[in-house]
Order: structure tokens, then C-alpha cells, then sequence
């Protein structure tokens, strides 16, 4: 295991508070004396920050013009920028491949892989000129394997876990460190957040998939429980995957968090592509 320089500034920036993971993680470095600098979309959610204590940043991942001010915003206060950066922000598009316009398709990589690699970018100059800096990219179970009708947020992490390779191996020798993080099932407003994706973007009743969308992609949220839903822990639990990753002089290259996590990785190493495909397809369509 690889041993890297303790971080020099106690400070991070943290994307994607609005709730769940984000605002977890940021509260947990709060509380262990860190300087955390939140960002999020709404009005809304960066007012609740400030009555938490924070100095939030507005910020939309899908737009290069509020990734740049975000970050200009960021290096007013931080001049020698932060000393860990985590990429926690992004959103799942629902939708079989097959129902999803390129557009669609376009906003779901703009938001979880190029603005999330952009806004890292931005940073890593500093990172390098200190030799010494932690980098998190918050991915999921799902960027491991595939499930159907989220091709496209599952694509995007796959992509999320590549970038997070390439960059681990590009900066390792600089004394930066880069972690990913892949959730399983987390108590978090995700599939709130999923349910309006497809109000916004899919055409749900004219589709092969239209009584399963029916079913899991209208509101109220799904009262009924699966199976993976026994194996659900709340966002702390991934916050304090993030924390040993920017505190430890050993960070690790990646933390499953839940079992589904750890069966996710077996699964995409060990079992054959037919049988995954049929567990998993028995699984989300039933």
C-alpha cells in the first residue's frame, strides 16, 4: 500500500451538499476541524448551508461557465486552493438506452464526468506545485457493473472510475493522492432525484419499459422494499470512507461501502457476463 504526505492545509471542498453524501461528508470534516467549503445548485440548499455555518458556492456541474466562477470563487479564498477536493455531485438518469434522447444522454455525462473532471482540473496546478493534495471522486456501485434502465448514469460512472484510475496514476509520483468511493444502497434523496429525471426527460408511456417506469419512476416514492434494501446504511457510512481517504497516510485506491458494494466488485471480476446478466436483470425488472 502506497504511503502518501499528510495533507498540508486542513481544508476541502466538497460538491454536492444539498443533502445526503455530500452534506454528511461535509459536516463529518467539519467536525474534525476542518475548513470545508460546500457547493451546491439551489438557492434553497446553499441558505441551509449558511444556517449550518458554512460559506457555500454555487455551482452546476453540467455548465463549463458556472464550473469556472465556481472555482475562481474557490481560490479567492483558498489562494493555494484546498487541500482535498471531493467530487460527490451528480445525478442519475433513468431510462432504458433505448428511450433516451441524445440530449439526455449528453446532460448525464456533462454533469457526472466532464464537469466533475473539469472542476478537479482546475486544481490540480496547485495541487502539484505543493506536491501534496487528496482527490475523491464519489462513484458508485454502478460504476462496477450494469444494471438495466440506467445505462446511462451506470455509463457514467464507469467513466468516473477510469478517470479516477488515469488521474491515480498521473499524479501519483506529484504526492497526490486519488481515491474512489463506491456506495451501494445509501439512504439519501437519490431516487427522488431520479424520479424528476425522468419527469424532465423521458416519454415514459409510449415505451417497451412504460409499466415498470409505471411502477418505480412515479410518485410517491415506492413504498415496497428489494432485496438490496437490507443492505442499506445511511450517508455517514460513505462519509467516513471519505474522511480515512484524505486523512490516512495510506489512502486506498477504492472503498465499496455496503455489501451490494463488495458483491458488485466480486461480481464484475468472478462471475461469468451471461449469469451476471440474468441475477441482475431479475433484479431490477421484475
Amino acid at each position: 500500500m502506497k504511503r502518501y504526505p499528510a495533507v498540508s492545509m486542513k481544508s476541502a471542498v466538497v460538491t454536492g451538499t444539498s443533502s445526503g453524501i455530500g452534506r454528511a461528508t461535509a459536516r463529518m470534516l467539519q467536525g474534525r476541524g476542518w475548513h470545508v467549503i460546500p457547493t451546491a445548485r439551489a438557492t434553497a440548499d446553499l441558505d441551509a448551508l449558511r444556517n449550518e455555518g458554512f460559506q457555500p458556492v454555487q455551482m452546476d456541474l453540467a455548465d463549463g461557465v458556472s464550473v469556472a466562477r465556481a472555482a475562481g470563487e474557490i481560490l479567492e479564498r483558498l489562494p493555494m486552493g484546498p487541500g482535498a477536493l471531493i467530487n460527490n455531485a451528480g445525478y442519475g438518469q433513468p431510462g432504458a438506452l433505448e428511450d433516451l434522447s441524445r440530449d439526455a444522454m449528453r446532460l448525464q455525462f456533462e454533469a457526472n464526468v466532464f464537469g466533475t473532471l473539469d472542476f478537479t482540473n482546475r486544481f490540480i496546478p496547485l495541487f502539484r506545485a505543493r506536491q501534496n493534495g487528496r482527490i475523491v471522486l464519489v462513484s458508485s456501485v454502478l460504476g462496477r457493473i450494469v444494471i438495466p434502465l440506467m445505462g446511462a448514469y451506470c455509463a457514467s460512472k464507469f467513466a468516473l472510475e477510469a478517470i479516477g484510475d488515469g488521474l491515480r496514476m498521473e499524479l501519483g509520483k506529484a504526492g497526490i493522492a486519488v481515491s474512489v468511493v463506491e456506495p451501494g444502497p445509501i439512504g439519501t434523496n437519490f431516487r427522488r432525484r431520479v424520479v424528476q429525471e425522468a419527469g424532465r426527460s423521458l416519454e415514459m408511456n409510449r415505451s417497451t419499459f412504460a409499466r415498470h417506469y409505471a411502477k418505480e419512476l412515479t410518485e410517491p416514492v415506492r413504498t415496497y422494499s428489494r432485496p438490496t434494501d437490507v443492505f442499506r446504511k445511511p450517508p455517514e457510512a460513505v462519509a467516513r470512507k471519505i474522511v480515512h481517504a484524505v486523512e490516512s497516510r495510506y489512502p486506498r485506491v477504492r472503498y465499496p461501502v455496503t455489501f451490494a458494494a463488495w458483491f458488485g466488485d466480486f461480481a464484475a471480476r468472478f462471475l461469468p457476463a451471461r449469469g451476471r446478466d440474468r441475477l441482475l436483470a431479475r433484479a431490477a425488472i421484475d
